[in-house]
């Protein structure tokens, strides 16, 4: 057994594990040092979701004699169905049971409770044959009802991807956490904290890690520590992720230390390792990096290691030995083929590059390490990674978790996994920036990419430019244009509230995005409420964006959420429900031409948006110019026959393993081509250059590259055979 326990505490998602462990278990092993991981969100709902726990369950709310509305005394009159039928729906959402779905489907097997009601007509999206997903979509709605009955009884804390976040929430104390925990266990924590005995049974840790990515892990990953104390009191205890590095970067309150010895900031890799050999040998390592910890009852902050940080090119792989992969349960709640994404399947989880190139955007924790400093590995190196992963987990869906990934590295990325020939599927966000073009969103579709989200967060230029979020309404249509004809799916992240904004400008939002939609420049998105945070822009200088802070006191534990009133904007808590009442339309492909104001129970203005105002932007034209220097033409496996004629024309096709265009060139371009297939491949080291080959089919067409791009073979050539990517 390791002397090193990582742990995923509840809850994060159920279909893939959180990478954080991964990321430090790789690298451990990188620098000899073993370690064990666990996921006890995993650990805690299997052992909820199975015959024995459910039977156990269903008494625990017995005994508790719970007030229970009509709907959910139905779920409980029906406790020795769901019984029945639990592991079954388990061992499928595992992909453990392929043909229950068929009896799933067919309505007889499944108690259906009031979720069920959330779809009128799931054949509109099934159809006939989709019996693998509509069974899916039930057993999710399914344990989402039983989820339901728990939150109402005895676990008010439990959520599918969250555990007790109400707690974590806004905690500029301590006080009511510490409150929280001295309580006596519920049956939720009773359940967690034999699962987590069980990893002690054998072996005493020198030391546990904690990953708190959001405030939905904070309560869990205290209990666990609490336990670890009380149980072990020799393992040290270090806590850290993403809830500690924008919440506790000002933390003054010991008490947190009565649960955890050590709280990290930032990149962990080097305060872990440091910690290790502190633990080990605190007389030979004294010193530690970017760390709290409590000395003589106060907290300090420890940061006298000099160097010690990994670049991102240096780090290894992540390795996710030691997890139950074949367990994570593969679910979904909304039946719309991009949203579902986070939920449904197996992602291996890699970063293209550390940080945001872009580091901006006035709503966003830009001064944070996380987002501050940039910082990203070769194309080669990630992709070694990702055949390192592969080796180990056997799965080929990639999710790269970047806060904005840079488009030419996105295209490296590609083309790396094009001139390799690995097979894989892989997704990431984005910038909807000009650097998408069409044919570099055709590369990335030719490598395995499938999907992109990315925040448009408000369709109002003044806005945009007030954020700096340097995009433009007109740029981020073409870009999804683009991604749409590539068979790319995007998503995107929607903002409400943001200082200064109208009701107007709220109106004229919404419109933009039905028009995204309507010409299915988005098939997913998601409205969230502006937060002042006090590492943004906004919350640093709240007087330049005309809002007025107004709180919380911080009180020595959390600093992150901070309270705010915007005197010239409208009262954007009243235009929550509309907005995400009308993108759920949207997504599901209805109501989008019903009138704005359908969706809200007050009056609202009309837009003042044009309805053909998106359209009109997609008809812009976007062509080559042949002065433009830096980009090379590529194609990859085109297969070029070509049969000539008797005059100074040719017929030549063009295939490709999708379609086959047969086009009609001048006879001197159809042989240059010919005698330069090679130069077009995509891992090509000598590829022609679009201006140079523009300007040499000027010369041999005696004409001028102007009239070159205009004529009808170029074009056709260009659209459908060959892509101009950015050198």
């Amino acid at each position: 057994m390791s002397d090193i326990l990582l742990i995923i505490p509840p809850l994060t998602q159920l279909n893939t594990p959180y990478p954080a462990t991964a990321y430090l278990t790789g690298f451990l092993k990188h620098q000899g040092i073993s370690s064990q991981q666990c996921d006890l969100g995993l650990d805690l709902v299997l052992n909820i979701f199975n015959e024995k726990g459910l039977s156990e369950l269903f008494d625990a709310i017995a005994a508790g004699k719970f007030k229970l509305s009509e709907s959910l005394s139905e779920i409980y009159s029906n406790r020795e169905t769901y019984i029945e039928t639990i592991d079954p729906v388990i061992a499928f959402l595992q992909n453990k049971n392929y043909t229950l779905a068929y009896r799933i489907v067919a309505g007889s097997f499944l108690p259906e409770g009031p979720r069920f009601n959330q779809l009128n007509e799931p054949e509109h999206f099934f159809g006939s044959i989709g019996s693998q997903d509509k069974a899916r979509y039930l057993c999710t709605m399914y344990l989402e009802d039983l989820g339901d009955l728990i939150q109402a009884t005895v676990g008010p804390h439990f959520g599918f991807s969250k555990y007790a976040e109400r707690i974590a929430q806004t905690a500029v104390s301590f006080d009511p956490i510490k409150t929280e925990l001295e309580q006596p266990d519920n049956y939720l924590d009773r359940l967690l904290l034999n699962a987590t005995a069980k990893y002690f049974e054998n072996h005493t840790p020198l030391l546990v890690g904690l990953t708190v990515p959001f405030p939905g892990n904070l309560y869990g990953a205290l209990k666990i520590s609490q336990w670890i104390k009380k149980n072990s009191p020799t393992t040290k205890i270090v806590l850290g992720g993403g809830y500690a590095n924008t919440e506790l970067r000002e933390l003054n309150d010991p008490a947190v230390f009565d649960y955890v010895d050590f709280i990290t900031l930032d990149d962990g890799e080097a305060p872990v390792m440091a910690i290790i050999q502190h633990v080990k040998n605190p007389m030979a390592h004294p010193n530690l990096k970017r760390t709290f910890r409590r000395l003589e009852n106060k907290v300090h902050f420890v940061n006298d290691l000099i160097g010690g940080d990994f670049t991102h090119q240096r780090l290894p792989a992540p390795s996710y030995a030691g997890l139950r992969l074949s367990e994570y349960l593969s679910m979904f709640d909304v039946p719309n083929p991009m949203h579902r994404l986070w939920n449904d399947g197996r992602w291996n989880k890699l970063t293209i590059a550390h940080g945001c190139y872009w580091k901006k955007c006035s709503f966003c924790d830009i001064s944070l390490d996380y987002i501050a400093r940039f910082d990203q590995a070769p194309a080669q190196e990630l992709v070694n990674k990702m055949e390192a992963l592969i080796a180990e987990t056997g799965e080929t869906g990639f999710h790269f978790v970047d806060e904005a990934a840079p488009p030419l590295a996105m295209r490296d990325l590609a083309i790396e996994i094009i001139s390799r020939g690995l097979q894989v599927t892989w997704w990431t966000n984005i910038r909807f920036e000009k650097t998408f073009t069409p044919d570099l969103c055709k590369l990335l579709a030719a490598s395995g990419c499938i999907a992109v989200t990315g925040g448009l967060e408000v369709a109002s230029q003044r806005l945009l430019d007030l954020m700096e979020k340097g995009i433009t309404i007109e740029q981020v249509a073409k870009v999804c244009q683009g991604f749409r004809d590539a068979g790319i799916l995007v998503h995107a992240y929607l903002m409400y509230g943001f200082p200064t904004e109208t009701e107007q400008e709220t109106i004229d939002s919404l419109e933009i995005v039905r028009q995204l939609f309507q010409h299915h420049l988005l098939q997913s998105a998601f409205w969230h409420r502006f937060a002042m945070t006090v590492h943004s822009p906004v919350g640093l200088h709240p007087e330049k964006y005309q809002v007025i802070r107004t709180g919380p006191e911080f009180k020595g534990f959390a600093n992150n959420d901070l309270h705010h009133e915007d005197p010239t904007g409208a009262d954007h808590s009243k235009f929550s429900d509309g907005l995400k009442k009308a993108l759920y339309n949207y997504m599901h492909n209805k109501g989008l031409d019903f009138p704005l104001k359908d969706f809200f129970d007050f009056l609202v203005p009309h837009t003042e948006v044009p309805s053909k105002l998106i359209g009109k932007y997609l008809k812009r034209s976007q062509f080559d110019q042949p002065t433009v220097a830096g980009y090379r033409l590529m194609w990859h496996r085109m297969q070029i026959p070509h049969f000539k004629s008797a005059g100074k024309k040719t017929l030549m096709t063009f295939s490709s393993k999708t379609n086959s265009r047969l086009i009609e060139l001048p006879t001197a371009i159809a042989d240059f081509i010919e005698n330069n297939q090679s130069r077009f491949e995509v891992n090509n080291t000598n590829p022609l250059r679009l201006n140079e080959t523009i300007q040499h089919f000027a010369d041999l067409t005696q004409t001028t590259p102007e009239n070159v791009i205009a004529t009808d073979w170029y074009v056709q050539w260009r659209k459908d055979v060959v892509w101009s990517i950015k050198m």
